[in-house]
C-alpha cells in the first residue's frame, strides 16, 4: 500500500496552491519561480529573502520535483493571466520564463 509522503514546512489543502506553513502567503510557486526564472538556489533565496529558513525553502524545492507538473500548472496559470493583461509591461521573470519556454 503507498504511503503519503510529508512535507515539513509545507501545507497543502483542498483546491488550494501549496505553501509555506509559517508564512502563507508564500506559495511554493513562487519559491519555483525564482529557482527558474532568476536561477536563485537556496542559499540566495534565504539570503533574498530574510524571513525564509533554508529548511523552508529546501522542502519547497522537494515538494516541486514530486509535483511539477501541479506546480508547473499553476505557474503557467499564473503566466496566462499576466499574458491576457496587456496594459502592463511585462515582467522580467515573465520575459525569462518565456525564453526558458515554460510559457
Amino acid at each position: 500500500m503507498p504511503t503519503a509522503t510529508a512535507y515539513p514546512h509545507i501545507v497543502k489543502d483542498d483546491g488550494a496552491p501549496a505553501r509555506l506553513e509559517s508564512h502563507p502567503r508564500t506559495r511554493v510557486a513562487m519559491i519555483v519561480m525564482d529557482y527558474l526564472a532568476r536561477g536563485y538556489g537556496p542559499e540566495d533565496m534565504v539570503r533574498h529573502y530574510p524571513y525564509l529558513k533554508l529548511a523552508e525553502v529546501h522542502a519547497a524545492m522537494g515538494y516541486y520535483y514530486d509535483h511539477q507538473q501541479e506546480i508547473d500548472d499553476e505557474i503557467q496559470g499564473e503566466l496566462d493571466q499576466l499574458e491576457h493583461d496587456k496594459s502592463k509591461p511585462p515582467s522580467p521573470i515573465w520575459l525569462k520564463l518565456k525564453a526558458r519556454r515554460l510559457i
